[in-house]
């Protein structure tokens, strides 16, 4: 008994439509087929988790909840390398160590009272400092508020907490240390480490850490990180050129107020918030 043969194409068959699709062949592969996802899984799951839905870390960055190779290193010279050198700086002071007579000299050399130093140690003062960084809380306050951000009040809370924390931090270190003033001030104690220095530095610096989350491209941070710098030096730099401190006394506050800039900073995250609506 003879097999019916199976129609077969040759060459030279023209078909006038595309290959139609035989029922129960690959329906795993097509689009829309159930249980289907991509052509190399079979089941309803997406290829790639978005990156967009991983979990953020700690500072608000989508994807890194594994610790991230550096990141050790980063918290050392935020937190530990300013923290070390505060307390050796501290050390000296309260040891009456080799490091003073070396800042004693460089006091010598560069105190030279004129106006321009008067004018740039005055940064510092509270009257001047507090106001800008109020100004710059209500706006950030205000316009995270406009966006429907979540806890829009709290990075302004923070940094009132933060500014709360110099006088709290700095008079009883001048207490503690009791360092007479320069040959130009009047006798006394009470000059270590620098509360006008601290004032600008927590000042200034949290207003930028609250500013730059919106600011959208990097020349603008950029320029906005180098003005507050430009401040806190020329502050630190008026302070010591008009004999009001110490070299050491404007230092070892720099040290202090970089770990608390830096803990406010992992604090907030160094995420931009989302876009405003249109």
């Amino acid at each position: 008994m003879r097999d019916t043969p199976r129609p077969q194409g040759t060459v030279g068959d023209i078909r006038p439509g595309p290959p139609q699709l035989r029922p129960g062949r690959a329906l795993a592969h097509t689009t829309g087929a159930s249980g289907s996802g991509s052509p190399h899984r079979s089941d309803s799951r997406p290829p790639q988790t978005p990156r967009g839905a991983r979990p953020s870390d700690l500072i608000g960055r989508p994807g890194t909840t594994p610790p991230v190779p550096g990141r050790p290193t980063s918290f050392f010279f935020l937190l530990g390398l300013p923290a070390l050198l505060f307390a050796l700086i501290t050390w000296q002071v309260v040891d009456d160590g080799l490091l003073l007579r070396v800042d004693e000299r460089v006091s010598h050399a560069l105190v030279h009272p004129d106006r321009a130093s008067g004018l740039l140690a005055d940064l510092g003062n509270v009257q001047v400092a507090v106001p800008v960084l109020a100004v710059v809380l209500g706006y950030a306050a205000l316009r995270a508020r406009r966006i429907g951000t979540d806890r829009w009040w709290l990075p302004a809370t923070a940094a009132v907490v933060l500014m709360a924390l110099v006088p709290a931090l700095i008079i009883p270190l001048k207490e503690l240390t009791a360092r007479p003033g320069t040959p130009v001030m009047p006798p006394g104690t009470g000059y270590y480490p620098s509360g006008h220095t601290a004032t600008a530095a927590i000042a200034y610096g949290a207003a930028t850490l609250l500013l730059f989350p919106w600011l959208r491209t990097a020349r603008a941070r950029r320029a906005l990180f180098a003005a507050c710098a430009a401040v806190n030096l020329g502050v630190g730099f008026g302070l010591v050129r008009r004999g009001y401190h110490w070299p050491l006394d404007v230092v070892a506050s720099w040290c202090l107020c970089a770990v608390l800039l830096s803990s406010l900073w992992l604090f907030l995250g160094r995420g931009t918030p989302d876009d405003e609506p249109g």
